[in-house]
């Protein structure tokens, strides 16, 4: 009595296919032989198994999953009541596979041993992959309808029959495409046969063919209950055989010339894209080309677009182009080209600056960023550029920080008379005023503050501009500058906020070495960069404890966070106020913080008071257009933290762009916003070219050094590499008479190989895509 194997467990609920072949695992080691197995789409049953003693194993299986008989060996057989999925008889190695109903997609595919009856139709690529390993019986497989697609592709060995019972109105019997890439075996085909490969023969059957059909089919129709369909499928002059072609007849072929197969294969009659192209194939286009007969040609792209560093710094310093000089020997002319974008490369890009450029650039990707700092000092006592001719021109700039002190030097270097009006005793504003000097070395301010003197510069200290003396200045002025900068300290009003010191007042006195007196506990509320310099300056005047708090994640840079930390600050977040007292900090969660001081550093808002109210927005900032001048004030432009709140560096970068609109205005021309070059895609980038540092090593002892790790984004470094890769000798480097070079790609010998471009590490070759 057969062993019942089900695939559904006492509530009916189906199992997995693992525990339904551990129950048939298990009955095997009790001495079963005979299975019927109630499946619900279990794979792999009735493969690879075997007993200790030899005998056979029987199968009769209802509702299988794929590969049902798969790696069935020899004494195995397997009834399948109704149709099977894909993959049935996958791998045969000998077992004995009856479907009682159709067959899915590759049926037999890989079956090398054993029988497989069925008793319908087989789907795609079934018979796939049959070989025949000759110490073994060659595999059979036998199908009472018609096969799908692909049957019987690359098919090594074996015997496939198809009886096309019922089929007989089809086009083929064996779907399309048959036979593809069939190397042996044999194939008996009863009905119409089409689309077959190329590398078969059709042949008509012999006495040994009539023979094995004759002996077999009255088996395989036992096998599948239709002994009555013998007489029938057995008059054999409807069926043929199809068998591989040997080796040497798969070779012999007719070339097809390339405008044979133009002119009856593709576009000409009857062709592929007939409906579509219409050509005389008056010139033919070869397989290599040259000029316009390209598919592909290079373009040298010098400057087309923007370094990360150049894009991503406020300032627009465009480092590729300083490290290129570098590159050349051109020591002094590099180290002056940054005055050109910014007076401050030492106090700013050297110490202060955050470093956008750094966080952008490309090398990061390789090893560490190119070292921004460090360049950025070389610069420090550098003497000024030469200025231009004259112009006649006066321009007022109110307020002496460093974006006001940019806007002044470049438009003095520009040829203008320029008079900066400073409310301090001295210029330089936040820089001297709130930033310590352990961060911002006194001796390298003063030594760049004197520079910009040093170009001829009016400057008027102690000179708090008010409405009147603004009215004056502006009649006196061919343009007016508004850099006055934000320094009213914001206050948010929860009760006890006059006990309170604000952040810009404490750092402004710290600098000015008042010393200003803390207590041992001190809270900081913000932070931002300001915050952690107002931590810096309260241990530097002997706090002992400082905490710092905000509303939300702290804004600073990690580095200025960091310094902090380093020196026993706390940083918490989020913490809200409720009102602050003699003794500290009440909080929302009705947490008091003891502290002695108290310290806010939020921010601060511009006082404009002296410009007429119409020229602000609603938020009391000033209102400017695309080219920041004033949108109801001709020749007035404003920059920096009167316009919004940012960086030094961003003050520097406005301070410049103001200065080449304003000496494009005095020339009376149209005014157009400044546009940052579009960045370079790092894929343009051969960054596989530049061996890497090690990182935990990395340090830099020459900034010089530098030029070797730079990529030069989207600018030529002039290192031949593409001139001596090119395989055609196409591309020469041309000297202009400005003393500029350029590299051109002569159209006649190109061929578009895009070895040029692959081989660029700058990104300045490109190719053009023609089609």
């Amino acid at each position: 009595m057969a062993a019942k194997i089900s695939g559904y467990d006492a509530n009916q609920r189906r199992i997995s296919t693992q525990a339904l072949l551990q129950q048939i695992y298990r009955s095997l080691e009790h001495g079963e032989t005979e299975f019927e197995v109630t499946s619900s789409g279990h794979h792999n049953i009735g493969g690879p198994l075997w007993t200790e003693d030899g005998r056979p194993l029987k199968f009769r299986v209802k509702n299988p999953g794929q590969r049902v008989g798969s790696f069935g060996l020899e004494g195995t057989e397997i009834v399948v009541e109704g149709s099977a999925p894909a993959d049935a008889g996958w791998l045969n190695a000998g077992a004995e596979l009856t479907i009682l109903g159709d067959g899915g997609d590759t049926t037999a595919h890989c079956a090398a041993s054993g029988k497989i009856y069925v008793a319908g139709r087989v789907g795609t690529r079934s018979g796939s992959l049959m070989k025949h390993d000759p110490a073994y019986d060659a595999p059979e497989f036998w199908i009472l309808k018609n096969t799908g697609s692909f049957s019987f592709e690359f098919m090594g060995g074996g015997i496939g029959v198809v009886c096309g019972y019922g089929r007989e109105a089809l086009p083929s019997i064996l779907g399309d495409r048959s036979c593809m890439g069939m190397v042996g075996g044999t194939i008996y085909v009863r009905g119409p046969v089409d689309g077959l490969s190329d590398d078969v023969w059709v042949l008509s059957l012999d006495d040994g063919d009539q023979a094995f059909l004759k002996e077999n089919m009255p088996v395989f129709l036992g096998k599948i209950g239709r002994p009555q369909l013998e007489k029938e499928l057995t008059d054999f002059s409807e069926w043929q055989k199809i068998v591989a072609k040997t080796y040497k007849e798969r070779n012999v072929r007719s070339r097809t010339t390339l405008r044979e197969f133009r002119t009856q294969k593709w576009v000409g009659d009857g062709g592929i894209f007939a409906d579509v192209v219409k050509d005389d194939y008056a010139h033919v286009a070869g397989l290599v080309n040259v000029g316009v007969d390209r598919i592909k040609i290079p373009h040298w792209q010098d400057k087309r677009f923007g370094a990360p560093c150049q894009v991503a710094c406020p300032s627009n310093i465009p480092t590729q182009d300083r490290i290129n000089l570098l590159r050349q020997g051109k020591f002094e002319e590099a180290l002056e080209l940054v005055l050109k974008y910014s007076p401050f490369p030492a106090s700013v890009c050297g110490e202060v600056c955050p470093n956008l450029c750094m966080d952008a650039c490309s090398r990061r990707y390789i090893d560490k960023p190119v070292a921004m700092k460090e360049l950025g000092r070389l610069s420090r006592n550098v003497a000024a550029p030469q200025l231009k001719a004259e112009t006649g021109k006066k321009v007022a700039v109110i307020g002496g920080g460093p974006g006001g002190l940019a806007a002044a030097w470049q438009l003095r270097l520009l040829g203008h008379g320029v008079i900066v009006y400073e409310a301090d005793k001295e210029i330089g504003g936040k820089l001297r005023q709130v930033i310590p000097t352990d961060r911002l070395p006194a001796d390298s301010l003063e030594s760049e503050i004197q520079r910009i003197k040093d170009v001829g510069i009016t400057i008027k200290n102690n000179t708090k501009v008010d409405a009147d003396l603004f009215v004056n200045i502006e009649k006196e002025s061919d343009a007016v500058v508004i850099a006055s900068g934000a320094h009213n300290p914001v206050v948010i009003p929860f009760p006890g906020h006059e006990l309170m010191t604000k952040g810009l007042d404490f750092l402004k006195a710290v600098n000015a070495g008042k010393y200003p007196k803390v207590g041992k506990r001190v809270i900081v509320i913000g932070a931002g960069n300001a915050g952690m310099d107002v931590c810096l300056g309260a241990y530097a005047m002997g706090a002992k404890k400082v905490l710092c708090i905000d509303i939300q994640r702290p804004a600073a840079y990690k580095h200025e966070i960091d310094s902090v930390k380093a020196l026993g600050g706390e940083i918490r977040w989020p913490v809200f106020t409720e009102k602050v007292t003699a003794e500290g900090l009440l909080t929302k969660d009705g947490e008091m913080i003891e502290a002695d001081e108290l310290i806010i550093a939020i921010g601060e808002r511009p006082d404009l008071s002296y410009v007429p109210r119409e020229w602000l927005t609603d938020r009391g900032m000033m209102n400017v257009d695309a080219c920041n001048q004033v949108v109801k004030a001709k020749g007035v432009f404003s920059i920096g933290d009167t316009v919004q709140p940012g960086l030094l560096t961003h003050a520097i970068g406005g301070g410049q762009e103001a200065a080449l609109l304003i000496d494009n205005y005095l020339a009376g021309k149209e005014l157009e916003p400044i546009v940052k070059p579009e960045m370079i895609n790092q894929s343009c980038l051969s960054k596989e070219l530049f061996k890497p540092r090690n990182r935990g090593k990395f340090c830099v002892t020459d900034a010089k050094d530098e030029t070797l790790r730079c990529l030069s984004c989207g600018t030529c470094r002039d290192c031949t590499m593409c001139l001596e890769a090119c395989p055609e000798g196409a591309i020469s480097r041309v000297e202009n008479e400005d003393g500029t070079f350029e590299y051109v790609s002569d159209d006649d010998t190109c061929i578009g190989c895009s070895v040029c471009s692959g081989i660029c590490p700058c990104g300045v070759w490109a190719m053009e895509i023609t089609v």
